[in-house]
């Protein structure tokens, strides 16, 4: 009997471990390897290596199988690649290390994760998400999405069949949101706004009057009642703030981005960076408090303030975009809301009223003194495009991830901000990828549309309210990048 006990302890065990082992195996393979020919104005057809990541369809292509194609082509590049970090030099030779434009070894099963791995474009770093894994020759091979790819060196990549992609390195990298949304890509978003904030001109929608959760974008209006305040003289960039008890518990949960200890006293321009750069739930707390005495009082500003823009799908239940539960046996979860329309109307005041809060929210990295702590802006396309110049990223379980991107262009007598807004991503990588096409579209619109945009009716940074004018002076200052 005991011997027959053993055994069933025995294959107990073995099926418990077995259990263990089996799932970590099968979370680990979210790569599917296959390959695509893909052929230049040239006419030659290369074999391409490829990995779809975690469903079919959502394909990644070898940079080094790339590199080939596009040598003697007016889109060659070199490549350097290490386990977690690639320089791509666009106009330079590539040199090949073997074992480009062949298929996949029969027993290669990739197991790495997508991931942001350290990428420079000519030295310079940019944000694109790639997959990194070492070929059977000991070398490193990058995959990139082709979209991205197309972004950056600027050439067209057309699909003219399954598992068949035609270069054009003649021709500019052009996607228009019609085609975008022809193709169904919008399914993977809430609501859409692309438009010049300086005319108030749209250039394109989807679901743009509907009303959903926008998580962090909420500090946009956090940021337009602190400028306000500046503007009127009730607080300056220099006033110390004490960090509340509340703020504390903020900084030390699981949603908090700057350690704070309830006491301390630091100044509205760090508060002000904290919030906008790397999105401090905390900081944007502790702005509230100052402007307003209390989270209670200043939410009641920013529902008075959304009815005074004529932000009609608007509703803000804190100063920050967290979720908040309401009280009772089974607790409601609120989310600030409104639509992309509104964000954009919000967001063109912003930009009108305080046109230099864009020094703020262009800013890479800042140094918040008071604190000894150096913080990095989340917004990943400030390193993608040069004419990029904010504004806030967004993210919880229900908005999904949000970015609202603002971009300069001149069209020759005035300096315009054009104004993308993207809500309810579906996650990271997508929202860099949906606002990155779409600021190259605002971009095409408003150089297309040229002559016809109106002479605009923002302010700009002279007629700034002194107070605030000032104020952004002293932050740029201080936070050591001016």
């Amino acid at each position: 009997m005991k011997a027959i006990l053993q055994k069933i302890s025995f294959l107990i065990l073995c099926a418990l471990l077995l259990c263990a082992v089996l799932p970590g195996r099968a979370a680990a393979g979210f790569e599917i390897p296959g390959t695509c020919q893909v052929q230049t104005e040239s006419g030659v057809s290369y074999t391409v290596k490829t990995l779809d990541h975690e469903y079919g369809g959502n394909t990644y292509l070898s940079l080094r199988d790339l590199a080939v194609v596009l040598t003697d082509t007016e889109k060659a590049f070199s490549l350097e690649i290490t386990k977690n970090a690639v320089l791509l030099n666009p106009g330079e030779v590539y040199t090949a290390v073997g074992g480009e434009n062949d298929l996949w070894e029969d027993d290669e099963m990739p197991n790495v994760n997508l991931r942001r791995n350290e990428l420079k474009l000519g030295g310079e770093p940019v944000n694109y998400y790639t997959i990194i894994m070492m070929q059977p020759s000991g070398y490193y091979d990058c995959f990139m999405m082709a979209a991205d790819l197309a972004m950056i060196l600027d050439m067209e990549i057309k699909v003219p069949a399954d598992g068949f992609l035609e270069i054009h390195t003649q021709k500019p990298f052009r996607m228009t949101p019609a085609e975008l949304e022809q193709a169904g890509y919008f399914c993977g978003v809430n609501g859409v706004v692309v438009g010049d904030a300086t005319t108030g001109e749209i250039y394109y929608q989807y679901q743009s009057g509907l009303p959903w959760p926008i998580a962090s974008t909420t500090k946009l209006m956090t940021c337009l009642l602190t400028m306000d305040a500046m503007a009127a003289g009730q607080v300056s960039p220099e006033d110390l703030v004490t960090v509340s008890e509340g703020a504390r518990l903020l900084s030390v949960s699981s949603d908090g981005v700057i350690p704070l200890t309830a006491g301390d006293r630091i100044p509205v321009k760090d508060l002000l960076l904290g919030a906008l750069l790397p999105s401090s739930n905390e900081c944007a707390l502790c702005l509230a408090e100052a402007v307003a005495g209390s989270e209670e009082n200043f939410v009641g500003m920013m529902n008075r303030k959304a009815a005074e823009l004529g932000l009609s799908q608007a509703v803000f239940f804190n100063s920050h975009g967290l979720p908040v539960y309401t009280q009772g046996p089974v607790p409601a979860k609120l989310q600030n809301r409104m639509s992309a329309q509104d964000m954009f109307r919000m967001v063109s005041h912003l930009l009108n009223v305080y046109p230099r809060v864009t020094e703020i929210t262009s800013l890479k990295s800042a140094d918040l003194e008071s604190l000894g702590l150096e913080v990095r802006n989340s917004n990943p396309l400030l390193y993608n495009l040069p004419e990029v110049t904010g504004l806030k990223t967004g993210t919880t379980n229900k908005a999904g991830a949000c970015l609202v991107t603002s971009l300069t262009a001149d069209d020759g007598n005035l300096e315009h901000d054009l104004v993308v807004v993207v809500l309810g991503a579906e996650d990271s990588v997508e929202r860099a990828r949906v606002s990155g096409l779409l600021a190259g579209y605002a971009l095409d619109a408003f150089w297309e549309g040229r002559g016809d945009m109106g002479t605009g009716t923002g302010l700009n940074s002279g007629e700034l309210p002194v107070h605030a004018e000032a104020a952004v002076d002293w932050i740029l200052k201080t936070a050591g990048k001016y």
